[in-house]
């Protein structure tokens, strides 16, 4: 009776995708891996309870400091958005990344990107780029007499 050779693989089935691995140490990875040294531990000294704690504690702290991120992100939006639209209707003036430099009465705001835009003078503006802003209706400012 003779044996057949197997034939070598290279380890990776055609037409499968292999996951890219996560960058982030996230809620689910910390779980994961919490699980995976509970399951490894050499059942003769299992880890310690205070280290558990520790390590669940450690847990909290990031969740609640991903779910504070994630609110700060938002408020920053809002403040954004809600400083955007309150520049409607006053002169503006502002200075963009390429050098250009212009003033006029801002129209309208767009919060189509992640930085609001105000259009003056028919040129989006990022709102970032805005250098000044005055009242239209402001008389203008008297010059004092000696």
């Amino acid at each position: 009776m003779s044996i057949q050779p197997i034939a070598a693989s290279s380890g990776v089935q055609s037409g499968t995708t292999v996951p890219k691995p996560a960058q982030t140490l996230d809620s689910n990875t910390f779980m994961k891996l919490l699980v995976t040294q509970l399951k490894s531990q050499d059942p003769s000294a299992p880890m310690d309870t205070n280290q558990m704690m520790s390590q669940t504690v450690q847990l909290s702290m990031m969740e609640k400091m991903t779910e504070l991120t994630s609110g700060s992100k938002e408020s920053f939006s809002l403040q954004m958005r809600t400083a955007a639209a309150q520049i409607i209707g006053h002169n503006v003036s502002y200075a963009l990344a390429d050098g250009t430099k212009g003033s006029g009465v801002a129209s309208s705001v767009s919060f189509s990107g992640s930085v609001p835009a105000v259009v003056i003078g028919g040129v989006n503006v990022p709102l970032d780029s805005v250098s000044g802003i005055t009242d239209a209706a402001a008389p203008p400012a008297a010059t004092p007499t000696a």
